[in-house]
């Protein structure tokens, strides 16, 4: 009687385990948003600053602090607690650490990694790598790309082309043509890998599902190939981040599924120069971004994960100074372009003293080691909760994808 209770109570199990097996989340379409140097103040002053344009003391909010599920994420290289953006991306891309300015190999300076998006995109998914910076800057290198040195711009660029991927969008390559001028055309060798290369907001406006692989770069006038313009300097017709994500979108749409990696390249920039007016813009437009995102996953929830994080923080943004309790975000406003836009011993001061109005203060023009945060909503996004380490992130979403991951080459 026992032995038939046992059995009984066994074959149970089974059933509930295997029910619980088959109904477990299995996204199609996963967004990784990764905004660089993105630290929790830099999103709590952009929420404060949203608010006091509403009238109202408190906090505001960006598209990503809704979704129901958020994680700290510790975010140390293999060599100190400081990182810099080429170890870290190459944590969240490859799961495995790295040393400083090293991009996709291992501390020996041997061992390749390989991103996640590699066996993703064996297994059929379409995938893009999308920046507001440039294509072969550290973030969206390391998800296609490895390098002794993340400043090897050029040979980082020369990889995109071999990888069959879908979709690649930015400012364009910071040397097409090597820094001497003197090496094969990047973009001559997208094309004959069967890329097309598109220009600017109306290039990107015509895409349609159907348009094959795509780079999408500025417009071929604009000169400025390391970055988009910052927000806050933007002029019409500049490409922005969200037209970037909704190009992303219509080129990688497919029946079976995608991943997109989409970095907000420029809160980190804006935060290594201590420019709060710039970060508060960028941090915007970034959000902006995300809700791009937020509209395709209203049309497919039980199939759609975001995810929006960050490699580091940059500046330690401090909200509050001077042994004031207060942030005065409204002084932001006497500042309407950005500090690299004037690159002035005047302009510096001038910005120095906004920050200073605004109670806010930057202790350091690098970065920190401090935790960032995760935001999750979506099929299997209760995964990304609690404390993570940045090499959880990309073993978690192959996991829920179906893919086999190990990060080697």
């Amino acid at each position: 009687m026992k032995q038939k209770l046992f059995l009984a109570v066994a074959l149970i199990g089974c059933i509930v385990f295997s029910a619980c097996t088959s109904s477990a989340p299995h996204p199609k379409y996963v967004f990784l948003f990764i905004g660089d140097g993105m630290g929790l103040a830099h999103v709590t002053l952009t929420e404060d600053y949203i608010a006091a344009k509403n009238g109202v003391h408190g906090s505001g909010s960006v598209s990503f602090t809704q979704f129901p599920i958020t994680g700290l994420v510790t975010t140390y290289s293999a060599n100190t607690l400081v990182t810099c953006s080429s170890a870290a991306a190459t944590a969240l891309s490859t799961g495995h650490k790295t040393n400083n300015n090293m991009m996709g190999i291992a501390p020996d300076s041997i061992t390749h990694f390989a991103s996640l998006t590699y066996p993703l995109h064996r297994a059929g998914y379409k995938i893009g790598v999308a920046t507001s910076v440039s294509i072969d800057h550290a973030t969206p290198g390391a998800f296609y790309a490895t390098s002794l040195s993340r400043s090897n711009y050029y040979e980082i660029a020369t990889q995109a082309a071999s990888t069959g991927f879908d979709f690649f969008a930015g400012s364009g390559f910071i040397y097409p043509k090597g820094k001497n001028k003197d090496q094969a055309d990047i973009y001559e060798q997208l094309e004959t890998a069967g890329y097309r290369i598109v220009r600017g907001p109306e290039g990107a406006a015509q895409l349609a599902g159907d348009a094959g692989k795509i780079v999408l770069v500025q417009a071929e006038s604009e000169k400025e190939h390391r970055r988009l313009p910052y927000a806050i300097d933007r002029k019409e017709g500049d490409l922005t981040l969200p037209q970037i994500t909704q190009a992303a979108i219509k080129t990688l749409y497919n029946p079976d599924g995608f991943f997109a990696l989409i970095e907000g390249g420029q809160i980190d920039w804006a935060a290594h120069a201590n420019d709060g007016a710039a970060v508060i813009h960028e941090t915007i437009d970034f959000s902006e971004a995300v809700k791009i995102a937020m509209d395709f996953y209203r049309q497919h929830p039980d199939e759609t994960l975001i995810l929006v994080t960050a490699d580091h923080e940059t500046g330690g943004l401090s909200l509050g100074r001077d042994g004031k309790y207060a942030v005065h975000p409204l002084a932001f406003d006497g500042q309407q372009r950005s500090l690299e836009s004037e690159p002035t011993d005047e302009k510096a001061v001038f910005v120095q003293e906004i920050n200073s109005n605004a109670f806010c203060a930057w202790p350091t023009k690098g970065h920190t080691g401090t935790m960032v945060p995760v935001y999750a909503i979506g099929a299997g996004s209760e995964r990304f909760s609690g404390k993570l380490d940045n090499t959880d992130i990309p073993k978690r979403i192959a996991e829920l994808m179906g893919v086999e991951f190990s990060g080697l080459k």
